[in-house]
């Protein structure tokens, strides 16, 4: 299969994940190809639904490549959502126009949870077929990250049955039957790594593990409950591609600057970071063993582009000097947003951030 694939002409991301010195700060953006993309809502409307574009192999294609059609980015990301795995398991997922994934079936007591168990793998076909059609049409342009939600993050949507402002019953499940969350977290995390293996077999060259909701944890609970099984996941992932190339494993814990430490000890390449954090510190951290991604605030999109390419620029040197010694390895970073980007955002905003972390992050290695 990998005979079948170009070879990549831009691998600035993947260098900078393995702490590779990079000619350029390479970025790419979360949720880039989405609802602030006119071409993005065109296609979607015609698919008829998010699940309708998420499910069709050759509208998933065609949305993962617009952005990089506006955009001189260093990666792709597979579009699909996090939580096709639990969709395979059987709790019926479903998107209404204007709101968030709802689950007909969540999991609340003791003999759903029970039921629970790693899905059939075919029933996520359309995501790996999704992967390599989007690797063959990438052309070798640019590498292509494939995805998962994190263990605790699909257990927050399975038990709330949705989005949810306090978390309520997943932590009352957390605190009063830590039994049946660990059983739910296990069967997750096996889950996931499957599913980001066969993405990897399908040809993604990258890997990402979205913790959205480990931030929402005590301290303590977090390390148990969301921690523990992101290292189980990674622990469970191939390390090489179709193409017999390493396969960089990226986390990123929303809200997880507080345990960033202890984040250092996991088995992956890079850590992504919230904008709350400071860059510099992060570096000082775990920059010896781990490349940064991050971690400008969405919001700043809002501004004019002036003032857009000010806040690029304190990103860039909040991290510090970059890793310039072709023969070594050292602290990288990759830019992207602390979150994902605004359906409100204006695309053009976008083209001024992209064109200011391209310039800026040259110049810093003149």
């Amino acid at each position: 299969m990998s005979s079948s694939y170009a070879p990549l002409q831009n691998d600035t991301f993947l260098r900078a994940c393995l702490r590779q010195a990079t000619d350029y700060t390479p970025l790419w953006l979360m949720r880039q190809a989405g609802r602030y993309l006119p071409e993005y809502c065109a296609t979607r409307a015609k698919a008829g639904s998010f699940m309708g574009l998420a499910t069709n192999v050759d509208y998933a294609t065609e949305v993962t490549l617009q952005p990089l059609a506006r955009y001189p980015l260093d990666a792709a990301i597979l579009f699909s959502d996090i939580l096709t795995v639990p969709d395979a398991m059987g709790l019926g997922l479903s998107f209404a126009q204007g709101e968030g994934p709802r689950f007909a079936t969540p999991v609340r007591d003791e003999a759903a949870v029970a039921k629970l168990e790693v899905p059939d793998l075919e029933k996520l076909r359309y995501v790996f077929d999704a992967v390599t059609s989007i690797r063959k049409a990438l052309n070798g342009r640019v590498p292509l990250i494939g995805f998962s939600g994190s263990p605790w993050t699909l257990a927050c949507y399975m038990v709330e049955g949705a989005g949810s402002d306090d978390y309520r019953l997943v932590k009352s499940m957390l605190y009063s039957r830590p039994d049946l969350m660990h059983r739910i977290l296990q069967v997750n995390a096996d889950a996931v790594a499957a599913y980001l293996n066969a993405q990897i077999d399908a040809g993604a060259q990258a890997v990402m593990v979205f913790d959205s909701w480990g931030g929402v944890l005590a301290d303590g609970a977090f390390q148990e409950f969301s921690l523990a099984y992101t290292a189980r996941v990674l622990a469970g992932l191939k390390r090489d591609g179709v193409d017999g190339k390493i396969v960089p494993r990226i986390v990123f814990t929303k809200g997880g600057g507080l345990w960033l430490e202890q984040m250092g000890q996991l088995d992956c390449e890079v850590l992504g970071l919230d904008w709350t954090m400071n860059l510099g510190k992060a570096r000082a951290l775990v920059g010896g063993s781990k490349a940064l991604q991050g971690n400008i605030d969405p919001n700043v999109l809002f501004a004019p582009p002036a003032a857009i390419e000010t806040e690029v620029k304190k990103v860039l040197e909040s991290f510090g000097a970059p890793h310039r010694d072709a023969r070594s390895s050292g602290p990288t970073q990759i830019f992207n947003l602390g979150h994902g980007i605004s359906q409100y955002t204006p695309p053009d905003h976008v083209s001024a951030l992209v064109e200011a972390v391209h310039t800026h992050s040259r110049r810093m290695r003149a």
